[in-house]
């Protein structure tokens, strides 16, 4: 890979990733409705989730998904309904956060959720087709590889991002331990939050490319 090409996709990656988006807003949300570990269990969640987008981009997976208005239009409103779920059972359990708060059950499905929001996002798919195209060097050995490569940088700094929010997410939720009326309200919030997510992401729209 051209070394200037490189450091130009690494300026732009860190950009980025600094630029609040949906998936920081999900952690977020996550983190202070259920706690830190929760929040952390969930940004390894979206990463994984991206390192999905990363390796479908790369075998032309995600190309097909955009290019057909069919596949677009099915796995998101499979995400979009992912999330406005998730955030109906977070706001039902505004009673009962507490009890949400950490534990290993808890802690896999914060893993989970995290990984099909994700994975279940073509506008993902879409940035990473769209993004990583322009810092590859189509005279190298295996522009396949590249792709992967600069994918999972991306992938990596969009989840330092997610760790940063997650931690000032977790202390704005530790001032508030003593005061079950806030918490039970930071709760709801957050769940009126993630479902607007997936409201969000019901009207996305295909790339007029794909």
């Amino acid at each position: 890979m051209i070394e200037t090409n490189f450091w130009l996709f690494l300026a732009a990656a860190c950009l980025i990733a600094a630029v609040p988006g949906p998936g920081i807003f999900y952690v977020a949300a996550r983190t202070l409705s259920e706690g830190r570990a929760s929040g952390i269990a969930s940004t390894a969640g979206t990463a994984l989730g991206g390192l999905v987008h990363v390796v479908a981009g790369s075998l032309g997976i995600s190309a097909i998904i955009l290019a057909s208005a069919e596949l677009f239009a099915a796995v998101k409103f499979v995400g979009a309904l992912y999330l406005v779920w998730l955030g109906i059972e977070t706001f039902r359990s505004a009673g009962r956060a507490r009890a949400l708060e950490s534990g290993a059950v808890g802690d896999k499905r914060a893993f989970r959720d995290g990984v099909l929001v994700e994975a279940l996002n073509p506008k993902t798919a879409a940035f990473f087709l769209a993004f990583i195209p322009q810092f590859l060097d189509p005279s190298g050995p295996n522009p396949t590889l590249q792709f992967v490569m600069l994918g999972a940088i991306s992938v990596t700094l969009n989840t330092l991002a997610d760790v940063a929010v997650v931690l000032m997410a977790s202390a704005t939720r530790a001032q508030l331990t003593g005061r079950p009326h806030l918490m039970r309200r930071l709760t709801q919030g957050s769940g009126v939050f993630i479902a607007s997510l997936g409201l969000s992401l019901a009207l996305a729209r295909r790339p007029a490319n794909g």
